[in-house]
């Protein structure tokens, strides 16, 4: 409290509303940041309840929206793992992650190599550090060494067999 001044205490459900007004959460991540400026858990639960049956929230909404924003830039596993950490219930998630069973990993990962490297590694240090990235971006190891080709020895660039 500052000069006498105090914030204005706000509802639970106006909170709630203001935030989904400037982005979708999942409804996990939702209450926990309603419990953590100090509202009932109850109160909570009765507000998310009443905003999902409105269709203001949506695991599902969630699900898909963050699928379709990294495909392209991450595998299924890296993208598996980013609904895990945000708590989006499995139902949904799993739905999400559907869309992507006829997605082309190694046509996706070779499209990112292309943006990002352009071009075959020089020697084996440059080689690993590219196979790291597409690992990184949830790609498989087989998919990484497919599109990552081996220089030999002579300098020549070399196809990987990696199945």
């Amino acid at each position: 409290m500052r000069n006498g001044h105090r914030k204005p205490v706000t509802s639970v459900r106006a909170t709630a509303v203001r935030m989904l007004a400037r982005r979708d959460y999942p409804r996990a991540e939702l209450a926990e940041r309603l419990v953590s400026r100090g509202a009932d858990l109850g109160e909570v639960a009765r507000v998310l309840d009443d905003l999902e049956q409105l269709g203001h929230l949506s695991d599902a909404r969630y699900a898909q929206m963050l699928v379709t924003q990294k495909t392209g830039r991450y595998g299924k596993r890296a993208i598996a793992h980013a609904l895990m950490q945000r708590r989006v219930a499995s139902p949904a998630a799993q739905t999400a992650l559907d869309t992507l069973k006829n997605v082309d990993e190694l046509a996706e990962a070779s499209a990112l190599w292309e943006r990002r490297f352009g071009a075959a590694p020089k020697d084996e240090r440059e080689w690993s550090r590219q196979v790291r990235f597409l690992m990184a971006r949830g790609y498989g190891l087989s998919i990484a060494l497919k599109v990552v080709r081996r220089p030999d020895a002579a300098g020549a660039v070399t196809d990987t067999d990696a199945d």
